[in-house]
């Protein structure tokens, strides 16, 4: 239920911690308070998300704060916002039976709880809560908007746990979605509007889903930090996009690697090609997901 950043973390026999994001980056630097309390713990690995609470909200913003910094500044924001480690899976824990991930969910929430007990985990490391009840969740829903929370995350308890695969559902208070940036308008390092993008559920094929409203200034300079000019041929090399509908006029846009992800506002209106109709505005640069974590393409039904 949480904002953050999505995050593997291990601690091996010999005591070395470590902090993954899913695309395998190693983020102990950025997340020093994370580490340190479960240096004493068995050889374990868990799943879970970073998050950071400001101001009465989670702060998503504050967590892009800490990405590549000097350690005095990540120091500094250390002491003003501290993060957290929501723990919502267990992956391996020490012994000769410690592979779980072939376990139902049911059970492996069952040694997560085991484990945060008989450790006496406590912030910044927490349990994620969980409920069977849908009244229950809905409510989470209701009260927790104001906190930055943007949803509830439903998995079958039969599950198990397959890495790269998304196994679960989320149900979002506001509609928002993913989607990859496939070309952008104006400077590729300050883009006025970004083309977005999703691939078919085989991943061959680099759908057009939509186009973005004007970009402010801020969220141009975050996007455009992380795009690159694509190198070689581009899935969308020759190819023409109107300025709008009604117009002959076409667009001049720059084609970049479709890997950077973005959160944007979205409505219902789709065209016959399964687009959104309207121009949609970025929420934000999603830098802790990759490709794997948009959902795909997927036309609309006749």
């Amino acid at each position: 239920m949480k904002d953050g950043f999505r995050a593997i973390v291990s601690r091996n026999p010999a005591g070395a911690v470590e902090i993954r994001s899913r695309q395998g980056t190693l983020l102990n630097p950025g997340f020093p308070e994370i580490t340190a309390p479960i240096r004493d713990l068995p050889p374990a690995i868990l799943d879970g998300e970073i998050v950071i609470w400001h101001d009465g909200r989670l702060a998503f913003e504050r967590l892009l704060r800490r990405l590549n910094r000097r350690p005095a500044s990540v120091e500094a924001e250390v002491r003003a916002s501290p993060a957290h480690f929501v723990a919502f899976d267990l992956l391996r824990v020490d012994g000769p039976d410690g592979r779980l991930v072939n376990l139902p969910y049911r059970d492996r929430r069952v040694r997560l709880e085991a484990l945060f007990a008989d450790q006496e985990l406590q912030p910044p490391w927490t349990l994620c809560p969980m409920t069977l009840d849908r009244d229950e969740a809905l409510s989470w829903m209701r009260e927790w908007v104001p906190a930055g929370i943007e949803g509830v995350v439903a998995k079958r308890l039969t599950g198990v746990y397959q890495s790269g695969v998304r196994g679960w559902e989320k149900a979002r208070v506001r509609h928002t979605s993913e989607a990859l940036v496939g070309a952008v308008t104006g400077r590729v390092h300050a883009p006025s509007t970004l083309l977005l993008a999703r691939q078919d559920e085989v991943g061959r094929r680099l759908h057009f889903v939509g186009r973005t409203t004007v970009l402010s200034r801020q969220t141009a300079a975050g996007v455009g930090r992380l795009l690159r000019l694509q190198a070689g041929e581009h899935p969308w090399s020759g190819r023409r996009f109107s300025a709008g509908w009604g117009t002959m006029e076409m667009l001049d846009v720059q084609l970049v690697e479709p890997s950077v992800v973005v959160e944007v506002s979205v409505d219902i209106s789709l065209d016959a090609g399964g687009r959104w109709r309207h121009p949609v505005r970025v929420e934000r640069v999603r830098p802790d997901l990759d490709v794997s974590d948009v959902e795909p393409f997927r036309p609309p039904a006749d």
